[in-house]
């Protein structure tokens, strides 16, 4: 599967140049909807080479917060092509709800190729998990960043991770030239979740903002439905 052209988050801020107003209006979804810019991810090219390499194999994948489906498309590149990749997001930003650029091109992005089935659920995380019930193999937590709403997010869907399965936090470490500080509720949140001897689950990867969860003394299997 060709991955579509992606413009990925850069770091070492100090080297870039000052922002003018065109290239801040340029980031409007609607560029990119129009085909004046490709996609912009929240991620580097160093943590979508690492979801490729965590979601390679995996069956039934749930990503929290699609934005223009960056993240998407490092998942289902290397999924199972016979998986399910369930993204949800209420995509509720948007004034006008029928001129939602940035759903359009989450689903243009997501959609660009063949490949694995995709769900997209239109609701927040909180409301999408109260039915669900299928087991899952992989989660990105990648919406609300408040501390209390990740706390949230994880308390609502880690049930649901398989034996084997794994679950990643994006924004949730500080890493050299990067944008993330010690306030940020996802650094927050698996600081103290995680970081310690006493969790169930430990730190499988780390790179720049991303965090790989696994639990404790298992061997990864995945692959399995």
């Amino acid at each position: 599967m060709t991955t579509p052209r992606i413009r990925f988050a850069e770091i070492h801020p100090e080297l870039q140049k000052p922002e003018i107003w065109t290239s801040r209006a340029m980031k409007h979804p609607f560029f990119a909807w129009a085909g004046l810019r490709p996609p912009i991810a929240q991620h580097t090219a160093a943590e979508h080479q690492a979801l490729e390499k965590h979601a390679r194999g995996r069956r039934r994948l749930v990503e929290i917060g699609v934005a223009e489906g960056a993240s998407a498309v490092a998942l289902r590149t290397t999924m199972s092509p016979e998986g399910t990749l369930y993204l949800v997001d209420p995509f509720h930003l948007s004034r006008v709800r029928a001129l939602n650029f940035l759903r359009r091109v989450a689903r243009r992005t997501v959609c660009a190729k063949s490949g694995p089935t995709i769900v997209w659920i239109e609701q927040f995380s909180h409301e999408a998990v109260v039915k669900w019930e299928k087991p899952i193999d992989f989660l990105l937590i990648d919406g609300d960043h408040r501390e209390q709403a990740v706390e949230q997010d994880w308390q609502d869907w880690h049930r649901l991770l398989m034996k084997d399965g794994l679950a990643a936090f994006h924004d949730a470490r500080i890493f050299p030239g990067g944008w993330t500080s010690p306030d940020y509720g996802p650094v927050r949140f698996v600081d103290r979740a995680f970081r310690n001897d006493s969790s169930p689950w430990e730190i499988l990867d780390e790179v720049d903002s991303l965090v790989f969860i696994r639990r404790r003394n298992t061997t990864l299997a995945h692959g399995r439905d």
